[in-house]
């Protein structure tokens, strides 16, 4: 067995010419990602949508969002988590179909199964999205590239729609080739290509570079990835705190996750969209122990009732501008989501469209030690603006 040493970045691999996953350089990640899910499982079942403009979504008169669109509808700047009435405005032929879950819970199941036909390690992120390690598998004579197609192929034939692929070393770099060239295509990234493939990304392609991020690093002068490798990672985490170190890391195209086949339930939650704006403080608080109920019922079906970690709240106002607030709770204190609501209002002053509640989980361990330390925890929020 001979050794041969890589180098990305700072850090340098040592990789054995046998494959296995603990090596990072040698892992094959296929990114399985249906096009357009919803839309494509609706246009198989009606071939007369096939030609027209298609979205998946609630009402426009119900302030209804779009789920997911066709690329006929993306040609008129329909995009997903649009609103509904916003969306038939740019598009006025556009055919809005209310979801259908359980077709596409079927077809969910019938892909997954094709994906255990290559590997046991498939992890799920969606109905239509799955991470897979084909690293051992056999099939294919070991051809990440040729399975993906094998897999791609099969979809087509046996559940009626189709996805594209992404093939790369680790999870980062495979999840953004499988866009790269969808529709109904797939884009592998070698090993040797990743430092110059990942130089050219903007810095909003990085894992957990939401809005406010990306618009930070662009204020700071970082548009690529290219751009971030120029600051050392002192001065990463002094702006942007642990999530500077994933930043360094990305930048250089590292990702050293696994494939899980156990993916944990973060949180539970629930929100309405209201067809009239709540108008004040006290709209929304007689909307609170409704929604709260609610949120009881999901935990209980959940079954997280003792996993609990913290308690949160998420308003969106009539501006569009959301705001979450957060505190440690082990339990569904109305009289805390009440406080968080007030938190919350106070920060925007306006009208509200959604009002959101909602539990964080953690392990039962650290749930354990927080009862050690008093239980429930003084109210301090916490903000996440979008």
């Amino acid at each position: 067995m001979s050794l041969y040493t890589v180098k990305i970045g700072i850090r340098s691999f040592q990789i054995s010419s046998v494959l296995t996953s603990s090596n990072p350089l040698s892992r094959k990640i296929i990114h399985c990602d249906c096009d357009c899910f919803y839309a494509a499982v609706e246009m198989r079942d009606d071939p007369s949508l096939r030609e027209l403009p298609v979205a998946v979504g609630g009402r426009a008169d119900q302030r209804g969002v779009v789920a997911t669109c066709n690329y006929e509808a993306r040609r008129f700047g329909v995009r997903s988590a649009m609103a509904t009435s916003q969306a038939l405005q740019r598009c006025p032929g556009l055919v809005v179909l209310p979801p259908a879950m359980e077709k596409y819970r079927v077809a969910s199941r019938q892909i997954l199964a094709i994906y255990r036909d290559y590997t046991d390690l498939v992890e799920p992120l969606s109905l239509d999205e799955a991470y897979l390690d084909v690293t051992n598998s056999p099939q294919c004579n070991g051809s990440a590239t040729l399975i993906a197609q094998e897999i791609r192929a099969r979809i087509a034939d046996m559940v009626g729609i189709t996805a594209s692929a992404g093939i790369a070393p680790n999870k980062f770099l495979a999840k953004i080739a499988s866009d790269w060239n969808k529709p109904d295509g797939q884009f592998v990234v070698k090993p040797n290509q990743i430092d110059a493939f990942v130089a050219v990304l903007p810095v909003d392609k990085l894992f957990g570079v939401g809005k406010v991020t990306a618009a930070k690093l662009k204020k700071l002068g970082a548009i690529t990835c290219a751009d971030l490798r120029d600051w050392p990672m002192a001065k990463l985490q002094q702006h942007f705190g642990k999530f500077g170190t994933r930043l360094f890391e990305l930048s250089r195209g590292i990702d050293m996750r696994e494939v899980s086949t156990m993916r944990e339930r973060k949180s539970v939650s629930v929100e309405e969209t209201y067809t009239i704006d709540l108008p004040n403080l006290a709209a929304c608080m007689q909307q609170l122990p409704a929604l709260v109920d609610k949120l009881a019922q999901r935990v209980q079906r959940a079954k997280a009732e003792s996993n609990m970690h913290k308690l949160f709240i998420k308003i969106r106002f009539s501006d569009f501008r959301q705001t979450t607030v957060e505190c440690v709770g082990t339990s569904l204190d109305f009289a805390i989501f009440q406080q968080l609501v007030e938190t919350g209002f106070q920060r925007g002053q306006r009208p509200v469209r959604l009002l959101g509640a909602g539990v964080r989980l953690s392990e039962d361990e650290v749930i354990h030690q927080l009862g050690l330390f008093g239980g429930e925890a003084a109210l301090l929020p916490e903000v996440t603006d979008e």
